[in-house]
């Protein structure tokens, strides 16, 4: 049995329902070491003839043996290991690929090889000098002549040792000179015992093979042996099949990106600016919260947080009966269980006590007792009160007198509206030592001195709020979520919560929310550009993919696989991506040294805070958003038939 028979192999197309027949009933034995010229006039069907002989075209009927195996039958897996083990292929428009040199031309069916790299660019390089272009390793195909890149094409051709090497007029494009040395070479090549089929119109041509088989209108009409066969020699090529690795496109990838890199910059450039926005926006708003929140830090105690009775749960009968609202030994049970609570203060609130000094009377806004949100630090002269003394609010120490220091040590007098045990409404009066002034919080006394007092008036104090201090500022939020969860059943019998957390912490922890809620949004607006992005990317893998139609045929037609071209895309898009996502980073970085700078001149404050996890939230964004891009063009560059590949203009 011949190593490659045919078996009246028919093949036709259709245009609508017309068939149009181009091979009707071939029947041929070939065997290595011939080298086989398929002459006829144009559309005798010879290029036919040879796509179906070299597994670019399987949709044929009769049945194609190499080797003794069916061709025809094979699945697409094993016409893929076909094309790029058995079969070689030189094409008259040389199908180079243009941003790889001569080495990396050769290089890639090599990569489907089980083949060492080093031995693999040892053979390359071998092949290259064998055609005579050994000093033309690191040039492109458009540096070369057109015998110098069929010279490539048949280095390529031979990169895996295969048995059959297909030339589809391989002299068409050639002066006469190169034409001698392209049959030289396949002349060679027939003589290591391959088997060499060329196609050619040129008679001249054919007479240099050792056998001519002559088409005409779809059959052979002659089959005419020159000389004898070359004798074969054993072959011990690697049978070992391996593919594409995903490294091995993803390196055609980058050299894609690298020729084409001005347009690419473009794209890049355009990508991360959406990237850029939405990281920025992150930044400012986390350094735009920072800032406020040590702003407000600096007026309290961060650590204190302030708990009250819920006032939806709990009414208040006057304006001085506040025993709906006292805070129980029950409560501050609850609160002593909550993990990380390292201290609870009894604290009391009163409205608007009226303050007498020296002929002067003024209502204070804001008064409580002193607990753990007043922060000693803020004191600006004194010290915090003991025992009957009185701390002053700056603000209204000056009301007093403007020369505030002056009253550390003198005595005022204190009135506090309160309600008796008869729930008759009462004044509580007492004599108070100035201890100090602060800047910030509000006028206060201690606890103690407060109930002392009170108890004059035959008033009893119990505390309307409480304050939990944490053992720490990252268990504040923890702790404030643990008091809001405590529930309590209101009037209606639905479930509420028994406590509100009041004061500056608070505030603090309701403003943190609202910033991110707005600098989310601010985010997700520019976030708006990215959709532009992945339409832009998609747009320029789709040209991509048109652009490179020969490119994707030589792959197929050397034997890549649909999956190693969709690889090919994916991995285009995802470098797209990864470069966009970090250039964006770096422009965010500049900017926020930039802005910051200024910022820290003009108020000793930095405005932006990019965090490391906002910068890979960018880079994996980017990257996303171009894999996602990168699904359909990457698919349609897979589905592409490598014959009409090779074929587009």
């Amino acid at each position: 049995m011949s190593f490659l028979e045919l078996k009246n192999v028919q093949k036709s197309f259709y245009l609508g329902k017309k068939q149009f027949p181009v091979l009707r009933g071939i029947n041929l034995s070939l065997d290595r070491g011939e080298f086989v010229s398929i002459l006829g006039e144009s559309g005798g069907g010879k290029t036919t003839l040879l796509n179906t002989i070299g597994g670019l075209d399987s949709q044929f009927k009769g049945e194609i043996y190499v080797d003794g195996k069916s061709l025809k039958s094979g699945s697409s897996k094993a016409l893929d290991n076909y094309r790029s083990h058995t079969v070689g292929f030189v094409f008259q428009s040389f199908h180079l690929i243009s941003h790889l040199t001569v080495l990396e031309n050769v290089l890639v069916p090599l990569e489907m090889s089980a083949l060492s790299k080093s031995a693999r660019v040892e053979r390359a390089k071998m092949l290259l000098q064998k055609v005579g272009l050994t000093e033309h390793l690191t040039k492109h195909p458009n540096q070369l002549s057109g015998g110098q890149k069929q010279r490539v094409a048949i280095a390529r051709a031979l990169a895996n040792d295969p048995d059959i090497i297909i030339a589809d007029e391989p002299t068409g494009a050639l002066d006469a000179q190169n034409t001698e040395e392209v049959l030289r070479l396949l002349n060679q090549i027939a003589q290591e015992g391959k088997l060499v089929i060329a196609v050619t119109h040129s008679q001249t041509v054919a007479n240099y093979g050792t056998r001519i088989v002559h088409l005409a209108n779809g059959v052979v009409d002659s089959d005419t042996r020159i000389r004898p066969n070359y004798p074969v020699r054993p072959s011990r090529r690697d049978s070992s099949i391996t593919h594409l690795s995903f490294g091995s496109t993803f390196r055609l990838a980058w050299e894609h990106m690298l020729y084409t890199k001005g347009r690419n910059i473009l794209i890049i450039l355009g990508a991360a600016v959406g990237i850029f926005a939405v990281i920025f926006m992150l930044g400012l708003g986390s350094g735009i919260t920072n800032y406020i929140n040590k702003q407000m830090s600096d007026q309290v105690n961060p650590n204190a947080i302030q708990v009250t009775k819920n006032v939806a749960t709990s009414q208040i009968n006057s304006a001085t009966d506040t025993s709906n609202i006292t805070m129980t030994n029950s409560d501050i049970n609850k609160f002593a269980k909550i993990p990380n609570v390292e201290k609870i203060e009894k604290a009391y609130f009163a409205q608007a006590p009226k303050v007498h000094y020296n002929k002067k009377h003024i209502a204070v806004p804001y008064f409580q007792t002193w607990n753990a949100t007043e922060k000693t630090g803020d004191i600006v002269a004194g010290n915090k009160p003991g025992k009957n003394q009185i701390i002053l609010l700056k603000s209204d120490a000056n009301r007093l007198d403007k020369n505030y220091k002056k009253l550390i040590g003198k005595t005022l007098t204190i009135y506090i509206p309160s309600e008796d045990s008869n729930k008759t409404p009462v004044e509580v009066k007492k004599k108070l030592t100035i201890s100090g002034v602060i800047k910030t919080g509000s006028t206060a006394i201690t606890y103690d001195t407060l109930r002392d007092a009170s108890a004059n008036y035959n008033v009893e104090i119990e505390p309307n709020f409480v304050t939990l201090t944490a053992n720490s500022t990252l268990n504040v939020t923890d702790i404030q979520s643990r008091v809001k969860s405590l529930k309590t059943t209101d009037s209606k019998g639905k479930k509420v919560s028994a406590y509100t957390i009041t004061g500056v912490g608070a505030i603090i922890d309701t403003l943190n929310t609202y910033l991110k809620l707005a600098f989310e949004v601010l985010a997700s607006i520019a976030g708006i550009s990215l959709i532009v992005s992945a339409i832009m990317i998609i747009v320029v893998l789709y040209i991509s993919v048109s652009e490179r139609t020969h490119e994707i045929g030589i792959l197929r037609a050397i034997g890549a696989r649909k999956k190693d071209i969709r690889n090919m895309f994916i991995s285009e898009s995802f470098l797209i991506g990864l470069v966009s996502g970090t250039f964006a980073v770096i422009i965010a970085y500049i900017v926020q040294f930039a802005a910051n700078s200024i910022t820290q001149n003009a108020f000793k404050a930095s405005i932006i805070s990019i965090s490391p996890g906002n910068a890979f939230f960018g880079i994996a964004v980017s990257v996303i958003i171009s894999l996602i891009a990168a699904l359909a063009p990457s698919h349609r560059a897979a589905k592409l038939d490598p014959r009409d590949s090779l074929t587009d203009e």
